[in-house]
């Protein structure tokens, strides 16, 4: 079962100040009867989308995930609330529970944004479900959101890719529809192929992962990073390497969500940890891939 939570009474769509308008521009409609299927971005409210901010000023109910936070849900007080978190090893509602009350909110002729974290087609299921609505004859629409895999690594200074240091990246999930290491995914392949790795949900298993990638030929020592409750105010990231990464975890009491970077793009937060420098902290290295050039000069 999905749980409902209910906000304030509809009328507030009509009374929101000056301050909530979105700027002039010829603004989608969401209808009665359509789904709209929409990223809310990794966590900071200021990352979410002008078009889905406009969806959350129109909709009826709002079906969200775990990982949408309370700032983003205020934005839209005349809806609807129902909460359809889906956390690994806590009881959660059924993915067919989740896409077939989607197709009878619609048909009950609401207005239905589905909101997800990040975006809903990077490891979010929005592909499951919106192909579930269109079996079932419902219209839909999907607002792509940004991804916790590019902009949690960017606010921990590090760029997903970088001319000095690869020219391709993967985005992998690092566990199954069990919950297990995907058997589906080719680690070795990965791991001579991609110069940077980027893992979602990866946690519980990066231990199983990193051997893999070091079986396949990858450096013990190679940088990797990992990111917990990215773009939020308490995000917190470490930095190890792939022989260390499983006790580092544990050692710094990291809990998931997390988004893991393995690659030499990690290195470049030496320098380009912004945040931290925002808050005082000096670069700690200027060159941190030791190319004894001005980065101007690449």
């Amino acid at each position: 079962m999905v749980a409902k939570r209910l906000s304030h009474g509809r009328d507030a769509r009509h009374n929101q100040g000056m301050n909530d308008r979105l700027p002039n521009h010829d603004w989608p409609a969401l209808e009665p009867g359509w789904v709209w299927l929409c990223g809310a971005g990794p966590g900071d409210p200021g990352l979410l989308t002008l078009h889905a901010l406009n969806a959350m000023r129109q909709a009826d109910v709002i079906v969200y995930d775990a990982l949408v936070s309370e700032s983003i849900l205020d934005w839209a007080p005349q809806a609807e609330k129902i909460y359809a978190g889906k956390r690994g090893g806590k009881p959660s509602a059924k993915q067919r529970d989740i896409s077939l009350h989607l197709v009878d909110l619609a048909r009950a002729g609401r207005r239905v944004l589905r909101l997800k974290g990040g975006d809903p087609f990077v490891f979010g299921r929005g592909g499951e479900e919106a192909q579930t609505l269109v079996q079932h004859g419902i219209p839909i629409r999907i607002v792509p959101g940004i991804t916790a895999g590019i902009a949690g690594l960017a606010y921990a200074g590090i760029p997903v890719t970088h001319r000095d240091v690869n020219q391709s990246v993967t985005f992998v999930t690092g566990h199954d529809k069990a919950g297990n290491t995907p058997t589906a995914v080719d680690w070795a392949g990965i791991a001579r192929g991609s110069q940077v790795i980027v893992i979602y949900m990866g946690m519980k298993h990066i231990g199983e992962i990193a051997a893999r990638l070091i079986a396949a030929g990858r450096s013990p020592s190679e940088p990797v990073a990992v990111t917990t409750t990215a773009t939020l105010t308490d995000q917190r990231t470490i930095e190890t390497t792939l022989a260390h990464v499983e006790t580092d975890i544990a050692a710094a009491g990291l809990e998931p969500p997390a988004i893991i970077c393995v690659g030499m793009a990690v290195a470049l937060r030496q320098a380009l940890d912004w945040r931290g420098q925002a808050a005082g902290e000096a670069p700690r290295n200027l060159d941190p891939l030791d190319l004894r050039r001005p980065a101007e000069a690449g």
